[in-house]
Formats: C-alpha cells, sequence, structure tokens
C-alpha cells in the first residue's frame, strides 16, 4: 500500500517537475494550464483546512519564496496521496474481510 502510494507521489513529483521546466524554457498557455492543473489539488485542499489564505497573504507580501509555496504545494500533495492510500487500503481490507469472511470466495 505504501509502496503504491510513494510511486504515485514520485510520478506526480516528476511531472511537476518536467511541467515546470519546460514551462520557464518554452512559456506557452497550455504548459501554464497544466501547471495550474497540478497546482489546483494541493490548492483546494490547503483552501479546505483554512491555509491557503494565510499562504497567499504570507506570498504576496514577500515572504514566501515561490520556491517555498512550491514546497508547501509538493508536501501537501504528498499527504494527500499517502491519506488516500491508507483510506483505500482499509476500504479494500474491509471489503475482503467481509466477503472472505462470508464464504464468497470459497467453491
Amino acid at each position: 500500500m505504501s509502496g503504491n502510494a510513494f510511486l504515485l507521489s514520485i510520478l506526480y513529483l516528476v511531472v511537476g517537475i518536467g511541467v515546470e521546466g519546460a514551462r520557464r524554457v518554452w512559456p506557452s498557455i497550455l504548459l501554464q494550464r497544466l501547471s495550474l492543473s497540478l497546482d489546483s489539488l494541493p490548492a483546494r485542499a490547503l483552501e479546505l483546512v483554512g491555509l491557503m489564505r494565510p499562504l497567499r497573504e504570507a506570498y504576496f507580501a514577500g515572504e514566501l519564496s515561490e520556491v517555498m509555496v512550491r514546497l508547501v504545494f509538493g508536501v501537501t500533495t504528498l499527504i494527500i496521496i499517502f491519506l488516500l492510500a491508507v483510506v483505500v487500503g482499509v476500504v479494500m481490507g474491509t471489503l475482503r474481510s467481509l466477503t472472505v469472511g462470508r464464504g464468497f470466495w470459497r467453491g
């Protein structure tokens, strides 16, 4: 379970780095939109827990650099991926125990 979450985290990180690098070298609307779509997951999660407004204010006040905002977004994304992995693992484990316990998989 944690192995799949780790691989997904690495994939998300590699795609994010690739998009950001390409956006800086070859600026285009497509890459800008792709970058914004990658940022929407952590931004919405931070908004949900009430941390996006202070982060935004600190960034616009010059208290946080773009690198720090990216780091916060990256850590938030990793937390989301691992929480999803845990939830899916618990649900699948529960379903399996219910089906195996009732004999659905016996011949």
